[in-house]
């Protein structure tokens, strides 16, 4: 996990693992749509989610291009952008896969103001 919202395209045509930017036709509106969502998230916005073992990872505004970040062949963000015109954004909310109870309430807090303005651009 991380703490990032990633946008289209996650495959490039050169499938190395990671570090090409894939972009779609609608690069902007992604970018637009996942800065929304970043800019309003305290950890997300800061583009240093500071994950275990990955604490040298960054992400300029808390967000990135798929493919950029790591390849992904055959991803739904890609599918439904692709096939059924679907714009979509993938949102990592958290180092841990499977947070403990106790921190739901604080995740929900780091979220909320996120998922608001999220729906207010769509």
């Amino acid at each position: 996990g991380s703490v990032v919202a990633s946008y289209p395209y996650d495959d490039s045509p050169t499938h190395k693992p990671s570090g090409i930017y894939s972009k779609s036709a609608d690069d902007e509106v992604f970018k637009y749509l996942a800065k929304a969502y970043a800019s309003n998230h305290p950890i997300m916005r800061t583009g240093k989610p500071n994950c275990p073992g990955e604490e040298g990872e960054t992400f300029q505004d808390g967000i990135t291009n798929g493919a950029h970040w790591y390849d992904v062949e055959g991803g739904m963000q890609d599918y439904n952008y692709v096939w059924a015109n679907c714009f979509e954004i993938t949102l990592e909310l958290s180092c841990c896969k499977y947070p403990p109870t106790s921190e739901l309430q604080q995740e929900w807090e780091n979220n909320r103001d996120s998922l608001l303005a999220f729906i207010e651009k769509v």
